[in-house]
């Protein structure tokens, strides 16, 4: 059985590490830093990723030709780091198949995880995994069901079936416009609800921002050629419901400490602030109405206050649902 290569030591990758090694397939896991992998070796842990021991069939390596030769590499480094990653190292990975797991849009480019892959490794498949999860549940075998995406379906039941075990159940579908701008989207209306919270506007607002988001989301992707059913499911509302309901989200979490003007670790991976800037500047370009998305891209910039964001979204016309 070959090796399933992971592109990226966060607390994502990690996790699938951890959830597919206890299927007994062999996993390396590469860590941009040979000073990180050797932390990570060291403790038998990932600091990202607390109390979760890695099982013996882990193996943590920073060289990249470790994970080069497997069939199958999950790409879960953060969204803003794909394209250079693959600009430098693509050449070298030559899997018939690479799923990313990242959740964005480039900021650079306004593209997605496939657009990306396809350009700089066009001889592999590319896929998306996403949907509603958190890396802890998955690396202690909580129930979680995601989606996986991939055009060619054939390719996409092989991973399907390579991907899923008894806690980790897949979904498949071959719209990955759909998957990929739900998974993205999802990310800048988690941040309008933390905003939201952290105001002290309360649980009713919030469920407004939510339905409002999610047709937001909707017209976004339509405007591209997906799917509704995929908005629909888990890797559309789905994700949207836990991103804007948990403190484990870190976009939530982010928007919360904007709200009430708090400090927030400018190291931790916040993929939503990124993608609201790329996706309010291609609405504004195409004549999208994104009004919760160049609001928070807005306010991200300093362009907008708190105050003045919120009001101008609670003075939208009156309007037939």
């Amino acid at each position: 059985m070959s090796v399933i290569g992971i592109a990226g030591a966060g607390a994502f990758g990690t996790a699938m590490g951890v959830v597919l090694a206890q299927t007994g397939r062999e996993v390396a896991i590469w860590a941009h830093e040979e000073t990180f992998a050797e932390e990570i070796r060291q403790r038998n842990e990932n600091a990202r990723l607390p109390g979760v021991k890695l099982p013996e069939n882990v193996a943590i390596t920073s060289d990249i030709d470790d994970i080069g030769r497997s069939e199958l590499v999950l790409l879960t480094t953060p969204m803003q780091v794909l394209a250079g990653m693959l600009q430098t190292h693509g050449g070298r990975l030559s899997a018939r198949a690479m799923v990313a797991c990242c959740k964005g849009v480039d900021l650079a480019t306004g593209r997605g995880p496939v657009a990306i892959i396809a350009e700089n490794c066009p001889a592999t498949v590319p896929a998306v995994l996403t949907g509603p999860s958190f890396a802890a549940d998955i690396a202690r075998g909580l129930p979680t069901a995601l989606t996986l995406a991939c055009a060619d379906p054939g390719v996409g039941a092989a991973l399907q079936e390579q991907l899923s075990t008894p806690t980790l159940r897949l979904y498949r579908t071959t719209d990955t416009v759909g998957a990929e701008l739900g998974g993205a989207l999802k990310n800048v209306m988690a941040i309008a609800a933390g905003i939201v919270i952290g105001t002290g506007l309360g649980e009713s607002a919030r469920a407004a921002l939510i339905t409002r988001g999610f047709a937001e989301m909707q017209r976004f992707a339509r405007a591209y050629g997906a799917e509704p059913e995929t908005l629909a499911g888990l890797s559309g509302f789905g994700d949207l419901v836990l991103t804007c309901t948990s403190t484990q989200s870190r976009n939530f979490s982010f928007g919360v400490a904007l709200g009430k003007a708090q400090y927030f670790d400018p190291e931790v991976t916040v993929e939503g602030a990124a993608t609201a800037r790329a996706v309010a500047a291609i609405a504004t370009a195409r004549g999208i109405d994104m009004p919760v998305t160049q609001s928070v891209a807005h306010v991200i910039d300093g362009r907008r206050s708190i105050s003045e964001a919120v009001k101008i979204l609670l003075s939208r016309p009156l309007k037939e649902e």
